[in-house]
């Protein structure tokens, strides 16, 4: 007899499944998708599951960063190293460049996070795109713990908590008109801790940024944040050199470090293992404004 034991899938293998499934989709059934790519762990997971989609065939659609002008160097640079060695095009949207024709205003703080959704839309508009991968998980915020694997977004950009497609059965209702767009979320049932067990289960390389290291650092707010060019230190905030390492990378003005001694993918897994504070609520100054934040943000148009 056939041991069924043989045909289990594990875990991150169903995962995994369900991933490639959701990209394979979309290719299938949209004329312009397109990857968000940060050089962040979600998105470099969301490149590894296209690459393993669509082997030995190249990745059949663009990769897209929203640059806000304020991103670590290390992420810069792996971004650019990884779209070079997977022959993918980079569409890079500035938020810049938004600033200096006038079409954004940068904030008082100088901060840019909050800006990046209408160069987002510009761009998504720009180059016609009408599916979106993000790689948003629902462990992260409440607001995303609401949404869709595939989520219906307006002519305007805009999402409606109140307005969500049902995705009984693993069935995805892609039907757009002119001018909307579907944002699809292939890691949505995925947590923190599963990106980094599949990270180690793949080998797949990370930005240094994300392993504790030495660094100058400031606290805000109960945060440590990096002292970096768009991130300096106030009266009354000492710098030290703490060891450090980033659960998650976004504006290096709005985004905190943790204090740590994992330098590898082993020893970063223990340490998620237990901890009891999502990446965002623990280290994004952008999601401090209030409980809403996030929604807010969605319902305008951002990821």
């Amino acid at each position: 007899m056939t041991d069924p034991q043989r045909y289990q899938l594990s875990q991150l293998q169903t995962l995994e499944a369900e991933a490639i499934f959701i990209i394979r989709e979309v290719v299938a059934e949209f004329e312009r998708p397109v990857l968000l790519f940060s050089g962040g762990k979600d998105s470099i997971t969301m490149l590894r599951l296209a690459e393993k989609a669509f082997h030995p065939a190249r990745i059949p659609f663009p990769v897209m960063h929203v640059d806000t002008g304020h991103n670590f160097e290390e992420v810069l640079d792996y971004r650019d190293r990884r779209v070079e060695e997977l022959g993918v095009q980079l569409v890079v949207a500035s938020v810049q460049e938004a600033i200096d024709n006038g079409s954004v205003v940068e904030p008082p703080d100088g901060t840019r996070n909050r800006i990046q959704t209408p160069v987002l839309l510009d761009a998504l508009e720009k180059h016609r795109f009408t599916a979106i991968f993000g790689g948003a998980r629902r462990d992260e915020d409440k607001a995303r713990a609401k949404e869709r694997i595939f989520s219906f977004r307006d002519d305007f950009g805009q999402w409606d908590p109140k307005n969500q497609r049902p995705e009984l059965w693993s069935l995805y209702n892609g039907r757009i008109h002119d001018g909307e767009s579907i944002r699809v979320f292939p890691l949505s049932n995925w947590t923190e801790l599963d990106v980094w067990q599949y990270i180690e289960h793949e080998g797949i390389e990370l930005p240094s940024i994300y392993f504790a290291h030495e660094r100058e650092v400031f606290e805000r707010r109960g945060m440590l944040f990096g002292v970096h060019p768009h991130c300096r230190p106030r009266d009354g905030e000492e710098v030290s050199v703490r060891r450090v390492r980033y659960r998650t990378v976004g504006d290096a003005s709005l985004t905190a470090a943790v204090e740590s001694d994992a330098d590898t993918v082993s020893k970063v897994i223990a340490e998620v293992a237990t901890t009891r504070i999502t990446e965002r609520g623990a280290t994004r100054g952008d999601d401090k404004f209030s409980e809403a934040a996030m929604e807010d943000r969605k319902r305008e148009g951002y990821f």
